[in-house]
């Protein structure tokens, strides 16, 4: 059983490859849809004023997620880097000028410890201190250094004191409550949910589950500090040198495909595409052929990030366990890449993840295949 191979990646030597770990950016984010593709086309056709661009396309948004002001960033790590520049120095254009060095300014931005990750660096690139602390220690961290308070939203992250106490404890404090959301979506009400519930700034995936170009990602929230974000971004023309986010560019192309994605997604029947997923995670629920010590489940929001095959083994099980399996797949033609323990930076736990949502029925087809080979009877 072979799957598509086009000619651009045939040409370079590189293969496709089975993507059941989700909308990973290794992997390459998500497919973009054909309405997508034909918008960027389009875009490409023409120049246009893209301060005028932004504004328009952060309209959009703003009336999508019910807020104040919105811009389309380079992804969501750019938006949280955006967003933790905006703390530090507000709309000080002298102090935008001096970003990443922050020495004599109000740079620490508080994270609970059980909310560490990977990309959390982002909060740091303009000269950001995190700060950990934990739930019985928030408000004694908050000091004269302290510009913001950091949330992240993951599976399986430490909630902390919850999201809406920590915003309550931020705005007592006069601090914002910046939110990392990037795989928030779907579901959709996660749009308008954070800001409804007073976060400040919110930093979602565009090349996740809205299905936009990976290279996109909201920023949006209270007008005040959006504001200030955008004098950080590629596109101020409005300081003496360029800012710390002249290096996330966003194209005319990137932008219009990002808006006719998010768009598409507001259309979508979310509720039918739950129940293809679900459909999906069950077909390779059958096709798993019953192994002596495996017992195959299907998992779900809020525990996953929709529809979810987990593979846990059991006591008396002999055969090889999740580090295995995951290298013998990933020796497949085409190769085969799942999920393994809890998530990505928290792998505690023994276990095949497959997320069905960017699977057809092939790549089900040539997941279950091999799985039945690796997996002993």
């Amino acid at each position: 059983m072979k799957k598509n191979w086009p000619k651009v990646y045939k040409e370079l030597g590189i293969k496709p490859v089975i993507n059941a770990r989700s909308w990973v950016t290794i992997y390459g984010g998500s497919i973009m849809k054909p309405e997508v593709i034909k918008s960027i086309e389009e875009a490409s056709s023409v120049f246009v004023d893209l301060e005028e661009l932004h504004e328009a396309a952060g309209e959009y948004i703003s009336k999508v997620c019910g807020s104040e002001m919105s811009l389309v960033t380079s992804g969501c790590a750019a938006s949280i880097v955006l967003m933790a520049a905006a703390c530090i120095t507000g709309q000080d254009k002298e102090k935008i000028l001096r970003i990443p060095h922050t020495e004599g300014m109000k740079n620490e931005i508080l994270i609970h410890k059980g909310q560490r990750n990977n990309y959390d660096t982002a909060f740091e690139t303009p000269g950001g201190k995190l700060i950990e602390y934990d739930n019985e220690t928030l408000e004694k961290n908050i000091n004269d250094k302290t510009c913001a308070i950091a949330f992240i939203i993951a599976p399986f992250f430490d909630e902390g004191l919850g999201l809406k106490k920590t915003i309550e404890i931020a705005h007592k404090n006069n601090l914002p409550l910046i939110l990392d959301a990037a795989a928030e979506l779907p579901p959709r009400e996660n749009l308008t949910k954070f800001i409804s519930m007073g976060v400040d700034a919110v930093g979602f995936s565009g090349g996740k589950g809205i299905g936009g170009p990976q290279s996109t990602g909201i920023l949006t929230g209270k007008r005040e500090l959006i504001e200030s974000a955008k004098l950080h971004s590629f596109q101020n023309l409005h300081t003496a040198k360029a800012a710390i986010g002249r290096p996330m560019k966003v194209t005319k192309e990137n932008i219009i495909g990002f808006i006719t994605a998010l768009k598409l997604f507001m259309e979508d029947d979310e509720i039918n595409e739950l129940e293809m997923w679900q459909n999906k995670a069950k077909l390779v629920q059958e096709k798993l052929k019953p192994k002596n010590g495996i017992k195959v489940t299907i998992e779900d929001y809020p525990i996953r990030q929709g529809a979810t095959v987990v593979i846990n083994f059991e006591s008396d099980y002999k055969g090889p366990r999740s580090g295995k399996i995951m290298e013998e797949l990933s020796k497949n033609d085409p190769k085969i890449y799942v999920g393994g323990g809890l998530n990505d930076g928290h792998a505690d736990k023994d276990e095949i993840c497959i997320i069905v949502h960017s699977l057809d029925e092939i790549d089900i087809e040539i997941i279950t295949d091999k799985l039945n080979e690796i997996i002993p009877d």
